[in-house]
Formats: C-alpha cells, sequence, structure tokens
C-alpha cells in the first residue's frame, strides 16, 4: 500500500486492448466493391459488411474524414446509399477516437495508492476522459499508462469527473467490484466532496446557507446548466450547503459542500444565490484576483473503503493560483477548516 503524494510517471504500456487503435499505425488502402445485397444501404451500414473486423463507429469517422470513395469520389455523409455495382476504395488509418484509449507516459499526482483505488489530485486543465478537442493527455490516457489494469475497466476506473478547469481530488477503481461499489456509495451519497470557491461579491446574512435548487438544461441555451421548475422543464434535484470562510467586499471564500453530483451544481448554485464563481463566464463570473480559469478546488475526500470498510479522509493543497488569488484579495484560508 502507498500514500506518499507523489508525483509519478510510468513507462509507457501497450496491452492487447479491444478498440485502442483501430486501423493499425500505419495506413491501408482496401478496395471496395458492392453487390446487389449492399443496394439501397447506407455507406456506413455497407462498409460494416464488407470491413467487418472494425466498429461501425470507426467506419463512420473514416467517412467525417474524407477516407472513403465511391466511383471515383469522397462521400463524406455516413447516410449516402450505394448502389449495386459501385465500386471504391477506403483509407483505413488511425482516427483521434481511435486512438483515445491508449496508454500515454504522463504524470499523475498520486495522494493514495492500494490494490483497489486510487485518488488522485488533479491539476486545472486537465480533461478527465476523451472527448473532441482532447483525445489524447487526459486523465484517462495517463490511468492506463500507470496500470494496466486499467484497460479492463469502462472508462479507465474513473467513476466521477471534475470540470477541465476545477483542481483537486478524484477517486479512481482499480477493479470492477471496487468500481461497482464506488458508484453505489456515490449513488448513496456516503462519499462527502467538499469544495472551495471563490466567488464574486461580499458573503451577505449567515455564515452557512443550504441552497436546494433543481438542476437542468437551460431552456434559453441549452449548452449550459440552470436552475429550472421541475413542474416545467426537465431537470434533478440538487442540494450543495455553502459555508462562508472569509468575505471582504470584492467576493468571498466559500467551502461548498455537495449532497447530490449534478453537471455544474456548484456554479449554478452560486450564479443562483448572485454569487457567480470567479473566472466563470458561463455562470456570470469574471476574472478577477488573477485567477484565470473557474476557482473551484475540490479540496477534501472522504469515503469508508470498499474491500477494507477503512474511514479514509484525503486533503488536497490549495493549488497556487487560488492561493495566489486568496492573497491578492486579502482573504485568509485556514486548513483546519477541512
Amino acid at each position: 500500500m502507498k500514500n506518499s503524494h507523489q508525483i509519478i510517471s510510468t513507462p509507457p504500456l501497450a496491452p492487447d486492448n479491444e478498440g485502442a487503435d483501430e486501423g493499425g499505425s500505419e495506413a491501408e488502402w482496401r478496395p471496395l466493391s458492392f453487390d446487389p445485397a449492399h443496394h439501397g444501404l447506407r455507406l456506413d451500414l455497407a462498409l460494416t459488411d464488407l470491413v467487418p473486423e472494425f466498429s461501425r463507429s470507426y467506419l463512420q469517422q473514416l467517412i467525417d474524414l474524407g477516407s472513403v470513395l465511391v466511383n471515383g469520389k469522397v462521400v463524406k455523409k455516413a447516410s449516402a446509399k450505394v448502389k449495386a455495382g459501385d465500386v471504391g476504395q477506403i483509407e483505413l488509418r488511425p482516427t483521434p477516437q481511435s486512438q483515445a484509449f491508449k496508454a500515454e507516459s504522463l504524470p499523475l499526482d498520486i495522494v493514495f495508492e492500494d490494490e483497489s483505488l486510487l485518488v488522485i489530485n488533479k491539476p486545472a486543465g486537465l480533461v478527465v476522459h476523451p472527448a473532441p478537442g482532447n483525445w489524447s493527455g487526459t486523465l484517462m490516457n495517463r490511468l492506463l499508462g500507470h496500470d494496466a489494469q486499467a484497460f479492463n475497466l469502462p472508462r479507465a476506473g474513473i467513476v466521477h469527473r471534475l470540470d477541465k478547469d476545477t483542481s483537486g481530488l478524484m477517486v479512481v477503481a482499480r477493479t470492477r467490484l471496487v468500481m461497482d461499489a464506488l458508484v453505489q456509495a456515490i449513488a448513496a451519497r456516503t462519499v462527502k466532496r467538499q469544495y472551495l470557491a471563490l466567488a464574486h461579491g461580499a458573503w451577505q446574512g449567515p455564515t452557512l446557507r443550504q441552497v436546494d435548487a433543481p438542476v437542468g438544461r437551460d431552456p434559453g441555451n441549452r449548452l449550459r446548466m440552470a436552475v429550472v421548475d421541475l413542474s416545467v422543464n426537465a431537470g434533478k434535484t440538487a442540494q450543495t450547503d455553502f459555508a462562508c470562510l472569509a468575505t471582504v467586499d470584492t467576493g468571498c471564500l466559500l467551502k461548498c459542500t455537495l449532497h447530490t453530483g449534478r453537471t455544474h451544481q456548484i456554479r449554478v448554485h452560486l450564479a443562483s444565490i448572485g454569487h457567480a464563481l470567479v473566472a466563470d463566464p458561463v455562470y456570470g463570473g469574471a476574472a478577477a484576483a488573477g485567477m484565470a480559469r473557474q476557482a473551484l478546488h475540490a479540496a477534501r475526500l472522504a469515503f469508508d473503503h470498499p474491500v477494507t470498510g477503512q474511514s479514509l479522509v484525503f486533503r488536497a493543497p490549495l493549488p497556487p493560483d487560488f492561493a495566489a488569488a486568496l492573497a491578492h484579495w486579502g482573504l485568509n484560508y485556514n486548513s483546519a477548516s477541512f
């Protein structure tokens, strides 16, 4: 068992993982010949019959990239219909998506590690899962590089996530049994998560405030979340406790305790009570006190070990930019408050 809070980097691994590198490491041109059985089919469906060793999703990626020619012309619509007698070719090559599930030798800040789980201190700017624009260099890629067993788990054992610009603690499973147990514990709200937030505006009223307000897609802007009326809009109940740790005229330092885990919950709830998160323009915040990213840090994580039953509590120190912002505004932080 390790409990040494160190930055580690591991050599790259090359496990034989299904879908990890569809198309191989080099391009291959393969001829296509559509027969009567393909007549009238969508191009992507016809290709799954002609190139059966590859997934439909991967073949659709190749179509989008212009790697499929029919009768000498590039076809970039998966829904295009083919006819009997059509001929063409397809370039089988790696795509960003097909290489997303690859091990990468990049550092991880590991707070705790045993044979069952990891606790990671994620830096701001690190994306958790591969997605458009971030197909590599993610936390998942780093976990795959750290431990070959992660290839046997959905999402490499990741059971919850933090936004790209949020720093702090995450727990990651190393076995399927532990992964299922952690997912259940999070759903049962027995995994305790507390955050530090730097918000705009002087805190008014009681030091402690509970916000119990449903969160769902903003009906006026589907790219963001909002507090919604469940009798009118889709959403889920959400509850956050806020405790003011320090306040000045320009802003306040808050301890945020999640009782539910809705998308952007803390950010939405803070905006709803007039204290938008610093440097969070999506929900009304602006850059301030030198903070260039949303001022949210997952500072404390507590749960019972799924295997040993041991009560575990972890704390992550303030990142340098967060600490500098507090100093800039003259806000005092006592780590004992966590």
